[in-house]
């Protein structure tokens, strides 16, 4: 055969293949025929190699560029099949004549008007292409139906390349209608074989119907899916793909034709849309929400940014765009859809399927890899901070913060910077101005606008402890409450206007730092702001106060005249009002007693205190009760007002009250007993003349002995062992305060001990009423031997009288007495030593045995009690065992067995 009619027949196969390939006649075949001879007869670019696997790889890359993972893998093992076979001798010049074809394929617009001039009728061809590998040879065959049964994708004897469905289009119809849709039963829908020609087109339908045997199915087009994703993306319901409130969660229509596979990959899309409408609806609920607080809107805020930032990422795949506004942002994110909207639409009108252009549900899948990622971790912090406010709702998304996940981590930091911007706002005025403005209690610093000035320190401030963030530490947050109270007080309360110390620093500072509260671990900058500003305000109020307002010398008052530190004052005091004081209470007048202070004032070295402070020193009568004497209901007072009540509080004051009339009490009976041994020391030498009293007397000796130094003990522990080691012990705390409320606590401590030691407190109650009953007896003590000893002067007064008159009648001549004189007079001393000895003697014993048992049962509470100090003061009481001799208790072993235990 000659070489034109080799060319003939040539011609005439190529064109039999080009009507098998595009289902068109030979009338109409022309052009795609002449298309076809350019690229058969065309000479290969004497620049490229003929490398069979370069050409693969270059047909491969652009399969993927185009976003076609799909068939590119399909492509690479029908390329390894036929490298493995060895049927084909050429397969370079193949597939470069496919990638040549490809590239020179005739423009859409143009295919599809000379295909629509010839004005065919609709109709629908399906055609499978096959490779028979095991016949040693290439045949290209064409079926209408065929059914495969394989569900690898490639039959036992023959592999299938894609069915792809070429439908002839009416003219009449839009050029919209027209495309390529490539449907396979055996790869992925939307997939598209790398060995088929572009310049055919199909039309994209609703449904496709896919002839399967006997069976058919309507599968619907990825098109259609993409668009209800994206709808869906926006949260809102899509043809096919809608929200089912009961389930909380995006549904497909059962009755969507598509396949398991597909839906379980929009399924996973559809989270992004899920999230999506979670997040959107707690901001816009809580966004109108008008008792949310700052702190609320500031997370709203971020939520919002972070939502578009995400939805940015899909919009803008090769810039980014610098930090827009909200509103900015939030365009972002619907351009986005738009954007994904009109691409759909552009590409349904060139004709071209989804699966062609790289838009596919895979590649949604991977755009939106990341945003899921955000999306879930922002639903995440959205359901940790539901039913929060202020700094509640800041500590919940600072837990989320400490999370290993770098990514998370950045996303909670750029969150919680802007949640704790009003925090952080709020603390600088507060601990710089002393302002407040928290009108939805978002702060841990709360204020109660009813309390008035003179508890402004104690009551008006106080810290919310829900609302301290995680990120404040407990001392942190009491340090920021004293700066802003301080300052409060100052201005309101020391009516100090002058400027702070470090006041000018808080203009450096810069309030959208907010970052530097969370980040403590990085910087101590937050650290620093608050211990300059904490330490400038307490020292300028500790200063005001002790200069202007002589705290401590008020505070050194109290300690002389209410807890008697002032000796000499105190016993001039008690001279001066033994008198009145021994009188029933009901008889005692306000006036009489404060003129007798200012006389003891005058007399003593207390006149030379501040008269300042001698005016706040006064007379206080305690409640009367039957049977009380002056002693009982006397008392000393210290008036204080201003800046100082603060620390001398009411309660306070009652306290030192309590002090003093137990110190008051102690300090009568050491009184009394002087007495006593005065009296005892005077009577004992008058006595003498009546030797029978001897007895009485020597027993009045020791019992005031014993009780002088069971006193003197109480006396030395109260005043070295409680109050002068507690009174040092404030003085040095005083003095290395920081703050007012070191001071206060100082302060109260000192009164606690003071009180716990004195067996004023709940837990010495019982110890407390032993002791009070010892006083008693000391009290009834001085009364028996002062009527002893003026029973005893009276008869002593007798006996000289009579000796005085013997001896004026002797020295007058006379007979010094008769017989029935001396007889009277014998019988009279008989009956006076019979009535005062064993009277005496037996309430004395009476008084002895009391006391005594009284002191044993005292020691016995005392040995056992926690405090150290009183512990060691039951040594000293028994220093030589004598109660212990007399007292089994305090013999047996396991007293002191206990009282090792407490220790």
């Amino acid at each position: 055969m000659d070489r034109r009619g080799t060319n003939e027949t040539e011609t005439l196969l190529l064109q039999k293949l080009c009507c098998k390939i595009t289902g068109l006649s030979e009338d109409v075949i022309l052009p795609v025929l002449q298309h076809a001879l350019r690229i058969v007869g065309s000479k290969v670019d004497p620049l490229v190699e003929s490398d069979e696997i370069q050409v693969a790889e270059r047909i491969k890359r652009r399969l993927v560029r185009r976003g076609r993972e799909s068939d590119a893998a399909v492509f690479s093992d029908l390329h390894r099949k036929l490298q493995s076979q060895g049927v084909l001798r050429n397969r370079w010049s193949i597939l470069h004549l496919l990638l040549s074809l490809a590239d020179s394929a005739p423009k859409s617009e143009n295919a599809t008007s000379r295909v629509s001039e010839q004005g065919f009728k609709r109709k629908k061809v399906y055609c499978i292409f096959y490779l028979d590998l095991n016949n040693n040879g290439i045949n290209l065959n064409y079926k209408k139906d065929v059914k495969c049964t394989c569900k690898s994708g490639f039959c036992k004897t023959q592999s299938f390349l894609p069915v792809t469905t070429f439908t002839h289009v009416d003219p009449d119809r839009n050029s919209r209608s027209t495309g390529m849709r490539l449907a396979s039963t055996l790869t992925d829908r939307g997939t598209e074989s790398a060995l088929m020609p572009r310049g055919a087109r199909t039309v994209i339908e609703s449904g496709i119907p896919i002839n399967r045997g006997d069976n058919t199915s309507y599968e619907l087009p990825e098109s259609e899916l993409i668009k209800d994703i994206v709808y869906t993306f926006q949260g809102i319901d899509g043809k096919w793909i809608k929200f089912d409130p009961s389930k909380d969660a995006y549904r497909i229509d059962t009755q969507a034709g598509i396949p398991k596979a597909v839906r379980q990959l929009v399924g996973k899309l559809a989270e992004c849309g899920w999230l999506f409408k979670k997040i959107k609806s707690y901001v816009e609920t809580k966004t109108v929400d008008k008792t949310f607080g700052l702190v609320g809107q500031s997370f709203c805020a971020s939520l919002h940014q972070e939502l578009t930032e995400y939805y940015r990422l899909i919009a803008v795949l090769e810039s980014q765009v610098g930090i827009l506004t909200l509103h900015q942002k939030l365009t972002e994110y619907y351009r986005l859809i738009a954007v994904l909207e009109s691409q759909l639409h552009q590409e349904l009108d060139q004709g071209i399927g989804l699966g062609f252009t790289g838009l596919s549900l895979r590649q949604l899948f991977v755009w939106t890899f990341d945003p899921l990622h955000r999306l879930k971790t922002l639903a995440t912090v959205v359901d940790g901070c539901k039913g929060k406010k202020g700094g509640a709702l800041s500590s919940s998304v600072y837990s989320y913060m400490l999370h290993g996940d770098p990514f998370i981590a950045s996303l909670i930091k750029h969150i919680l910077t802007m949640v704790a911007q009003p925090i952080y706002c709020t603390l600088v005025r507060w601990i710089y101005d002393g302002e407040l403005e928290d009108t939805h209690d978002e702060f841990f610093v709360a204020s109660d606008p009813t309390v008035k000035n003179d508890r402004l320190w104690h009551d008006k401030y106080s810290l919310r402890k829900s609302m301290i963030p995680n990120f404040v530490t407990t001392d942190q947050a009491r340090r920021i409450l004293l700066t802003g109270k301080s300052i409060n007080y100052l201005r309101q309360v020391c009516k100090d206007t002058a400027p702070i110390k470090g006041r000018e620093k808080s203009i450096e500072i810069d309030r959208n730092n907010a970052y530097v509260m969370f980040m403590q671990d990085t910087t101590t900058e937050f650290q620093n702001i608050i211990d300059e500003a904490y330490k400038d305000t307490s020292l300028h109020l500790l200063d005001v106060l002790h200069e202007k307002y002589k705290f401590l010398d008020h505070l050194k008052a109290m300690r002389r005249y209410l807890l008697l530190g002032q000796g000499d004052f105190i016993r001039h005091l008690m001279d001066l009002l033994e008198e009145d004081l021994a009188k029933p209470a009901g008889n005692l007048y306000l006036h009489n007693l404060t003129g007798i202070l200012e006389t003891a004032i005058r007399a003593t070295n207390a006149q030379f205190d501040d008269s300042d402070i001698l005016k706040r020193l006064d007379v206080r009568l305690l409640e009367v009760s039957p049977g009380d004497t002056g002693w009982d209901v006397f008392s000393l007072d210290y008036h204080v007002d201003g800046p100082i009540r603060t620390v001398f509080t009411p309660e306070c004051i009652i306290m030192y009250l309590r002090v003093f009339n137990f110190l008051w009490r102690a300090k009568r009976m050491e009184y009394i007993l002087a007495m006593i041994w005065k009296n005892q020391i005077s009577n004992a030498r008058m006595l003498r003349a009546i030797p029978e009293l001897t007895g009485i007397l020597h027993q009045c000796h020791v019992l005031a002995a014993e009780m002088v130094h069971f006193i003197q003990q109480v006396q030395y522990y109260i005043n070295f062992e409680v109050l002068e080691c507690t009174w040092d012990e404030l003085l040095t705390k005083v003095k290395e305060a920081e703050d007012l409320d070191y001071i206060i606590a100082a302060h109260q401590k000192f009164l606690d001990t003071v009180t716990a030691r004195c067996l004023l407190d709940e837990q010495s109650r019982e110890i407390l009423t032993q002791l009070r009953t010892i006083f008693d007896l000391v009290i009834e003590f001085q009364a028996a031997q002062d009527n002893f000893y003026s029973e005893a002067t009276q008869e002593l007064d007798i006996r000289r009288r009579y000796e005085h008159r013997r001896e004026r009648r002797s020295k007058e001549g006379d007979w010094e007495v008769t017989d029935d004189e001396e007889e009277e007079e014998q019988l009279r001393r008989i009956s006076f030593l019979k009535q005062i000895i064993p009277s005496t003697r037996a309430r004395l014993t009476v008084l002895s045995q009391s006391y005594q048992d009284m002191v044993k049962q005292f020691l016995v509470m005392v040995t056992t009690h926690q405090d150290v100090s009183l512990r060691f003061l039951s040594f000293r009481l028994d220093f030589n065992e004598h109660y212990k001799s007399k007292e089994p208790k305090l013999q047996s072993p396991f007293m002191y067995r206990g009282l090792r235990h407490v220790t």
